[in-house]
């Protein structure tokens, strides 16, 4: 599965930025990070609170398509608990089953 990934469309030091969101991270209880564009190439680091992490799988996924497991990823215990978290973040924005979103996995790097 060695597709090419079209152009990163942000930094990876965008991908998780939110005091809550980094504190999932470094508890591991988030190891993916969706976002409307690209933010990191498989293989790329971040760095949080001086702990670092490889993002491991770089893919694209519709929103209708979320799993109890993708929300558990993300560090909610459900799909519409990781929903209502992404909505009031982002007032307004609609949630449509058909959009699509770029996924980014991680694990801290050994």
């Amino acid at each position: 599965m060695n597709e090419t990934l079209p152009p990163k469309t942000c930094s990876i030091d965008r991908l998780v930025t939110k005091e809550a969101e980094v504190e999932k991270v470094l508890a591991g209880e988030k190891t993916a990070c969706r976002r409307n564009g690209r933010y990191a190439d498989i293989g790329e680091s971040m760095e949080l609170k001086g702990k670092s992490f490889t993002v491991t799988k770089v893919y694209q996924q519709s929103l209708g398509d979320l799993t109890v497991l993708d929300a558990k990823a993300e560090g909610h215990e459900t799909v519409e608990e990781y929903k209502d978290s992404i909505l009031s973040i982002h007032p307004g924005m609609p949630w449509l089953p058909q959009m699509k979103v770029w996924v980014h996995e991680f694990e801290l790097a050994e």
